[in-house]
């Protein structure tokens, strides 16, 4: 049974810092693409990043390209998403997703088939 839990987040202020984690199990971590969207009420899924099995690719939106950073570590089947001068519109709740294909880049929600529970993030002074 996959099982995806997300934590880190919190309260920041704007111009400063979070790290989430996504600790995974129940199916092979370290084969599969894995993803972070964000989604507010009432409102879609919205991709933040992704990352190829082994690491070596990452894909970003343009609305956090150059302040958000995907990495994964495959011997804890952890993957994390360092998030740096955060802005208020960057208040959301986060999920952690596992990918249905290997390929890159996995943008849309249909393209993964489990997820966690999320984690909120709000920035805010």
């Amino acid at each position: 049974q996959v099982e995806l839990v997300e934590s880190g987040g919190g309260l920041a202020q704007p111009g400063g810092s979070l790290r989430l984690s996504c600790a995974a199990s129940g199916f092979t971590f370290s084969t599969s693409a894995m993803g972070w969207f964000r989604q507010d009420p009432g409102k879609e899924r919205e991709f933040v990043s992704v990352v190829s099995w082994n690491g070596g690719i990452t894909y970003y939106a343009d609305s956090v390209k150059g302040r958000f950073t995907i990495s994964r570590d495959n011997a804890k089947d952890t993957l994390y998403l360092q998030m740096n001068s955060l802005k208020p519109e960057d208040t959301s709740r986060y999920y952690c997703a596992k990918s249905r294909y290997k390929g890159l880049p996995l943008v849309n929600p249909d393209d993964y088939d489990s997820w966690g529970q999320g984690t909120q993030v709000t920035v805010s002074s």
